[in-house]
């Protein structure tokens, strides 16, 4: 993040805000922005200056989130705000082509059903000109390309081409993610207030979506209508994970407390099982997330003491007979520090499927792997499996070769690509030379620029 740019956008807007209300108000303004409380003494001025100035890198994206929520600056200088706040988030990446492709796919389509909701949409992305938009609401005139908007597309819709409209708004040039928003903006209920148009438009765009390698894809439902979220044809093909029960190395005792809901209960040794139970939206799972959930779970108020207390419950559960695994998970702690809470948190022991019979019971029926190693769940949906193979993924209890399991564990392999998966496998071998830490970090380098991860 370029965080000299970001002060310099934010330092204006601060200081202008001496004239939002008066010395005795400053501290409570300052409070709901994030700002440090200002002096007592000095002008309005001085005080903003010195409280803004008192701001420290790390707290600079949090005074601009609040900014943008509270004292909405032109729409030039939002959007620069926003793009340098995104450049720290990934997104799939949609070339210039595929773009225009896009928009002349929905050239001979219905762009929206709902015009002032479409009217909306554009207001919080694009540049539609410097002016105050709210004064359109107390009897203004529109001016600059709202003007022309509203004369070539709304009035007579014939004179512009959605190649033409694309261009004027700066589609083309945008980010990643404002373009993501764009199209979930466009596939929307709130400008297309029915579900055979949505599912209609998601269709047009995906034909030329799918040769970049990304889709609109129905991600969840609200309000009775089907959410579509931009994401990388690599990401599991379904909806955010339901139940994410990890850190144990033994099976759960598990019972459906409510089955209607899907919500689940660990029974007995609630203390060596963890069941992550928020959201996971599209941005995925990041050691912050985790951090910030255990903090709160456990009551530990302490960021430093809820980070280490959490590192060392996870690593309390990889399997003592396997140091191989132990020093991977250590590896990435070590290789990307203070990168970390940004980054997907590395879940051990995870828990795929659960099944009360054993496999014995189920005979050949019977799920062929329950838990894996290592997952990351990544922006976008994309899910990365990473298993330590040992002698028991490729030979029996007597050290021999057994093509058998050796043909079970690539069927999962291949079954767990099918539902969209990413599996990754180290060699425990691999993993006891002297240079495996470093090897280590060189893959989660690669992993992370493939799938657009930052490493701040």
């Amino acid at each position: 993040m370029d965080f000299v740019q970001l002060r310099n956008l934010l330092e204006p807007l601060v200081i202008g805000l001496k004239e939002a209300g008066t010395h005795a108000e400053l501290p409570d303004f300052c409070k709901k922005l994030g700002l440090p409380i200002p002096a007592q003494n000095g002008s309005k001025r001085e005080r903003l200056t010195t409280s803004f100035n008192a701001l420290t890198d790390a707290e600079l994206p949090t005074v601009a989130c609040n900014l943008l929520t509270y004292r909405t600056p032109n729409s030039t200088v939002r959007n620069q705000i926003q793009d340098i706040l995104w450049s720290d988030s990934s997104y799939p990446t949609i070339p210039i082509r595929h773009r225009r492709e896009v928009a002349r796919k929905l050239d001979t389509e219905e762009l929206y059903m709902d015009a002032r909701k479409f009217d909306e949409l554009l207001e919080r992305l694009w540049i539609l000109d410097t002016h105050d938009w709210m004064a359109l609401f107390n009897g203004g005139k529109p001016e600059g390309l709202r003007a022309d908007i509203l004369q070539h597309v709304h009035r007579n819709p014939e004179d512009w081409s959605t190649e033409f409209l694309f261009d004027q708004l700066g589609v083309y040039e945008a980010s990643d993610r404002r373009f993501a928003l764009f199209l979930e903006g466009l596939a929307s209920a709130d400008v297309r207030p029915d579900e055979a148009s949505q599912r209609h438009f998601v269709a047009c765009v995906n034909e030329p979506l799918h040769y970049c390698g990304v889709e609109l894809r129905e991600t969840d439902f609200e309000n009775g209508y089907p959410v579509f979220s931009l994401v990388s044809l690599h990401s599991a093909a379904k909806r955010g994970p339901k139940n994410l029960i990890f850190a144990s190395p033994d099976k759960p005792d598990l019972r459906f407390k409510d089955a209607l809901d899907n919500d689940i209960e660990i029974v007995t040794n609630t203390d060596k099982v963890l069941v992550y139970d928020r959201p996971i939206g599209n941005e995925g799972l990041r050691w912050s997330d985790l951090q910030q959930w255990w903090g709160e779970t456990k009551q530990i108020t302490d960021d430093t003491k809820a980070k280490h207390s959490l590192y060392r419950r996870l690593k309390a559960c990889l399997p003592h007979n396997s140091p191989p695994q132990a020093l991977l998970f250590e590896a990435f702690f070590e290789g990307f520090r203070h990168a970390v809470p940004s980054l997907p948190a590395l879940l051990p022991e995870v828990w795929l499927h659960w099944d009360p019979r054993t496999i014995k019971e189920r005979g050949r029926d019977a799920l062929l792997r329950f838990r894996m190693d290592f997952l990351l769940l990544l922006p976008h949906g994309v899910r990365v499996v990473i298993e330590v193979d040992g002698k028991h993924h490729y030979a029996d209890d007597a050290g021999y070769a057994d093509v058998q399991r050796y043909a079970q564990m690539v069927q999962a392999d291949r079954e767990l690509k099918l539902s969209g998966y990413e599996v990754f496998r180290f060699g425990a071998a691999e993993l006891q030379v002297p240079t495996a830490k470093a090897d280590i970090k060189a893959f989660f380098d690669g992993l992370f620029k493939r799938y657009s991860v930052p490493i701040s």
